[in-house]
């Protein structure tokens, strides 16, 4: 079991802000052109006032009913976003809070998005590339009919590519999914994690989900 983090300070965000924005450079992309998401699973709500002294403004949790507590405790310190596995009974909680649900990848989401989605309601299909059985994610074959489907906007594509200890690994499933966006005039791709949201960056990435790179002593 995964221990909460406890003991953050904004000096120790706003350090690893400034090395990913600083690395986001690096990597060949200007930092305002990829959005810094903190994925706030392993941190309590008390810790959360410290992201947003330390400059963070945009947050996804991965549990819906951790994302409703979270957000009605401070609704005003930062935008929200949802990042994990979606149930489809959850997205009437979710719409009102968040700016985009990550993870819609079924037809019972669709559902549920067609009866309390809006004109205003965004989102993003999770897309299965790697095609790893019992993986969630639309596969990249009915991706066309996937979005057909959809009855709001979706706004761009999310994959997680295959556990890797090499970043390098990640390459081809992050362009794959650049490909499929291309293809389909979508904007946004929320692609990379602490281990290797580089690559992802150098690959097109424009939201990249960061929890351990931002939380840990900066280097």
């Amino acid at each position: 079991m995964v221990d909460l983090i406890s003991g953050l300070t904004a000096e120790r965000v706003a350090a690893n802000l400034a090395r990913v924005r600083a690395g986001i450079e690096a990597a060949g992309r200007d930092p305002d052109g990829v959005e810094i998401l903190a994925a706030v699973k392993y941190l309590p709500t008390a810790e959360l006032r410290a992201l947003a002294a330390g400059g963070v403004t945009l947050v996804g949790e991965n549990r819906a009913q951790e994302l409703v507590a979270k957000h009605d405790a401070l609704p005003d310190l930062f935008t929200w976003d949802f990042i994990g596995a979606l149930q489809s009974r959850k997205v009437r909680d979710l719409l009102p809070r968040v700016r985009y649900i990550h993870s819609v990848d079924s037809d019972s989401a669709l559902a549920q998005l067609g009866r309390h989605g809006g004109p205003d309601t965004e989102v993003l299909v999770q897309v299965n590339v790697a095609g790893e059985t019992g993986k969630a994610g639309v596969d990249p074959r009915e991706l066309p009919a996937f979005l057909r489907r959809c009855p709001v906007r979706v706004v761009g594509l999310m994959t997680m590519p295959p556990l890797a200890a090499d970043p390098e690994r990640s390459r081809p499933h992050f362009a794959a999914l650049a490909r499929l966006a291309a293809e389909h005039q979508l904007q946004h791709l929320s692609m990379g994690t602490s281990q290797d949201y580089l690559v992802a960056v150098q690959e097109g990435a424009t939201i990249v989900r960061l929890g351990t790179t931002l939380y840990g002593s900066a280097a």
